[in-house]
């Protein structure tokens, strides 16, 4: 876990989901698969192609961005699949039940936490995906706020997300904290907009941060 800054008067506290609220690499691995395996299958391509076209555009764009990242959402539409195409194919196969399930420690965590500040949900699935996600953890009704793909047709980061979050939570960006496991994705422009920002490796520093909250 790395803390890069807690706000002083702390009103709401932004979640990444994936790799955040739960410890999976094999499920984290799977959503983006299970989408390039798709992909490739409608070009009529073989899986391996698919995964080499994704890889090589990543690797090449994070050479001409100074060694960031791109979401797999935003990687596709530079091959033609619009944000429309990835929700539909979001809530079509990823299947969050069959890889992950509830985690006692992180959800009394969250539930302390609820009792102090605003939670919220950010991500890069479509609602009814991430809804399904918080579901498998148990945690459906402690995060019942979500802003995901379809709410702005945008993919993190984007300033449009964050702006919606604070105006569900009702709050200003200073007075949040965003919470993920990918700097370039999930922190680096919170920081930037005078958020908050903590970078954890799993579900277990959760537990560890909700000590330092």
């Amino acid at each position: 876990m790395k803390i890069y800054k807690i706000p002083q008067t702390l009103k709401t506290i932004i979640f990444d989901i994936d790799g955040t609220l739960y410890t999976s690499d094999e499920y984290v691995r799977e959503q983006v698969d299970v989408q390039i395996r798709h992909w490739s299958d409608v070009n009529g391509w073989s899986h391996e192609e698919g995964r080499k076209k994704i890889a090589d555009f990543r690797a090449e764009w994070s050479r001409n961005h100074n060694g960031q990242k791109i979401s797999l959402g935003n990687a596709f539409t530079h091959f033609g699949i619009d944000i429309e195409t990835s929700i539909e194919w979001r809530n079509q196969l990823l299947k969050p039940e069959l890889y992950i399930h509830e985690n006692p420690a992180v959800t009394e965590v969250l539930k302390a936490l609820k009792k102090k500040y605003f939670l919220i949900a950010v991500t890069n699935n479509p609602k009814t995906a991430a809804y399904n996600t918080l579901k498998a953890i148990g945690v459906e009704k402690i995060i019942t706020e979500i802003i995901g793909l379809d709410s702005c047709k945008k993919s993190k980061p984007s300033e449009e997300v964050l702006s919606l979050a604070c105006k569900t939570a009702g709050c200003s960006a200073e007075e949040c904290l965003s919470i993920g496991d990918r700097f370039d994705i999930d922190l680096a422009l919170p920081l930037e907009i005078g958020m908050g920002a903590v970078l954890v490796d799993g579900a277990e520093d959760l537990i560890e941060l909700g000590k330092v909250i």
